[in-house]
């Protein structure tokens, strides 16, 4: 089953990880050399056959996404299992996970998968039913950096949870709850698993009893809370920060 990615700069990412199905790329008539020289390029690299279209059916296609010119049909996401995950992290290194609980909006979780893969996180784990998968939308929130991370969609978050702390991983729940302590104050240069929750109720409570402790951004201004990916965001840097030396 083919999936269409959108906008050059995610095609380009997915032909560089190079760990979907490529089936064709497609072009509109109109669109630039200069703009497509690049994801042509990495076309190629891999096989993958060339179609020009005109820039209406493309359009049609993109079902009003911004495409750019371009289209990369390709084959379904490559989620993997939790245990290669975690049996990738670097000998001597500090495993650094991400868990999106119910998180589903596509925005605040290729936001976050941007972030994610920017800052080295390890892996990242989804619930298969009731939250959002690696889409084309979530792809092209991440500006495709989601095709370069380990992703693993689990039928059971709080399991997973588990076989994260049999690994000897912290579990920290973001959670704006008065027993939270601020994200300043707690000690992160360890083995570590931040878990994000839904955008609206938050944590569920399984997985919050789950966690090892609560973590907060404390807030100075007039509104309440940050969304899910910004604040997920800043707990990872927190985090990588918290790893490098003094």
């Amino acid at each position: 089953m083919s999936e269409l990615l959108c906008r050059r700069n995610t095609i380009l990412e997915a032909l560089t990880a190079g760990r979907r199905d490529f089936h064709r790329l497609l072009l509109a008539e109109d669109a630039t050399a200069a703009a497509t020289n690049a994801v042509r390029a990495a076309a190629r690299q891999r096989g993958v056959r060339e179609e020009t279209i005109s820039a209406e059916k493309l359009a049609q296609l993109a079902h009003g996404e911004k495409h750019q010119g371009a289209l990369l049909a390709v084959g379904d996401y490559p989620y993997v299992e939790l245990s290669e995950i975690l049996d990738s992290v670097p000998t001597g290194a500090l495993p650094l996970l991400l868990i999106l609980d119910l998180v589903q909006s596509p925005g605040n979780i290729g936001r976050v998968l941007r972030s994610a893969e920017a800052f080295g996180v390890h892996g990242v784990v989804l619930p298969e039913r009731r939250a959002g998968g690696v889409t084309p939308a979530v792809a092209d929130a991440s500006m495709g950096a989601s095709e370069h991370m380990r992703i693993a969609q689990v039928t059971n978050v709080v399991q997973a949870m588990e076989q994260m702390r049999a690994r000897d991983i912290w579990l920290a729940g973001l959670d704006m709850a008065a027993d939270a302590q601020p994200l300043g104050k707690m000690d992160l240069n360890r083995a570590l698993a931040v878990v994000i929750g839904n955008e609206g109720s938050g944590l569920r409570r399984l997985v919050r009893e789950r966690c090892d402790f609560l973590v907060r951004i404390p807030m100075h201004g007039r509104v309440a809370s940050l969304n899910a990916a910004i604040a997920g965001s800043l707990a990872l840097f927190a985090a990588v920060q918290a790893r490098q030396p003094r």
